[in-house]
C-alpha cells in the first residue's frame, strides 16, 4: 500500500531529525523506525534502504527550501543584486527556523557520505547548473559601463560568491549547528564586496 502524503511527510520529518542529530553513517534503520513510530519492516517496505530514506529526506529539504526562496520565479526580479540579497536573507530566515534542514543539507553537499557522494553530485548538479543559468539571465539586465564585458563581469561576481562559500566552509564545519549571527555577518560582508564590484572602489 502506498504511503499517504501526510504519513510520508510525518515519517520524513521524524527521519530528518535523526539524520540531523547523528549524521548518515551513525544512523541505523532501527533509529529511523523508532523515531517515525513504525516498524523496520515498514521502513524497508516503503523505502527499501536507509540510503533511500536519506535521499527522500534530502529531496524533501531541497523542495521546501526552493519553495521558500521561490527559486523557480527568479526571473521575476529585475535587479540582480537586489535578488541575491533578498534570496540570501530568506535563506537565513529559513535555516534559522528549520535548523535540522540546515544540518542535513550541509552534510549532504559539503561532507556527503562516501557511498552517496557521486549520486548526490549527479542528482543535484544539474539543478545548480540551471540555477546559475537563470542567474546569468538575470545578470543580463544589469546596465554595465561602456567597455565592460558582460561575461567577464558575471564571472567576477561568481568568483566572489565562490570565495565566500569557501570562506564559510573553512570557518564553519558541516557538523556545527546553524549560527544566525555568524551567517548574518558573513552576508553583510558579502554584500559590501558585491557593492564594491557594482559601484567600484576608486575615488573619482
Amino acid at each position: 500500500m502506498p504511503l499517504q502524503l501526510y504519513e510520508k511527510e510525518q515519517i520524513l520529518n521524524a527521519c530528518l531529525g535523526v539524520f540531523a542529530r547523528h549524521g548518515y553513517s551513525k544512523t541505523s534503520t532501527g533509529m529511523l523506525a523508532e523515531a517515525a513510530g513504525i516498524s523496520k519492516a515498514l521502513i524497508f517496505h516503503h523505502f527499501q534502504s536507509k540510503k533511500n530514506v536519506y535521499l527522500s529526506v534530502l529531496d524533501d529539504c531541497i523542495e521546501k527550501l526552493k519553495a521558500h526562496l521561490a527559486l523557480d520565479d527568479l526571473l521575476q526580479y529585475t535587479d540582480f543584486f537586489a535578488a541575491k540579497e533578498k534570496i540570501s536573507l530568506a535563506k537565513l530566515a529559513f535555516f534559522q527556523k528549520y535548523p535540522d534542514v540546515y544540518k542535513v543539507t550541509m552534510d549532504a553537499f559539503y561532507d556527503p557520505p562516501s557511498e552517496l557522494k557521486d549520486e548526490i553530485a549527479e542528482k543535484y548538479g544539474e539543478q545548480f547548473a540551471v540555477r546559475n543559468h537563470i542567474l546569468k539571465q538575470l545578470f543580463a539586465q544589469v546596465p554595465l559601463k561602456e567597455g565592460v564585458d558582460r561575461d567577464e563581469a558575471f564571472e567576477l561576481v561568481m568568483v566572489m560568491m565562490k570565495h565566500f562559500e569557501e570562506k564559510f566552509l573553512a570557518e564553519v564545519p558541516p557538523q556545527r549547528d546553524f549560527d544566525p549571527d555568524y551567517n548574518r555577518r558573513l552576508l553583510e560582508k558579502r554584500s559590501r564586496f558585491l557593492n564594491m564590484i557594482r559601484f567600484g572602489i576608486e575615488k573619482k
